[in-house]
């Protein structure tokens, strides 16, 4: 059974940064790669940055230029690294497998608000 907790979340100002960590248990090969969803109030979840087995990176729009995605495979971790972070970046984030096909884990709250 695979398993995925999302932790490093939390309160951050306007233009601070944050670095979220997924640790990955269990056995399993994603042929996809990994990838950091988003989950803001009232709207739907979204995926925002992706890494694929060759190492290569994916950023959605919003999220470009600002964020960075990273996996350490030793630790069977995926981390996401957030900086000039915005108010529009509260969110719960979660990681998954790309498209998502894993149990989902509890995520991690980020809110960003002066």
């Amino acid at each position: 059974q695979v398993q995925l907790v999302e932790s490093g979340g939390g309160w951050v100002q306007p233009g601070g940064s944050l670095r979220l960590s997924c640790v990955v248990s269990g056995n399993f090969f994603s042929p996809n790669g990994m990838g950091w969803y988003r989950q803001a109030p009232e709207k739907q979840r979204q995926l925002i940055a992706a890494i694929n087995n060759d190492g290569s990176r994916v950023y959605g729009a919003s999220v470009k230029g600002r964020f960075t995605i990273s996996s350490d495979n030793a630790k069977n971790t995926v981390y996401l690294q957030m900086d000039g972070l915005e108010a529009d970046d509260t969110a719960v984030y979660y990681c998954n497998t790309v498209p998502s096909q894993t149990p989902w884990g509890q995520g991690t709250q980020v809110t960003v608000s002066s």
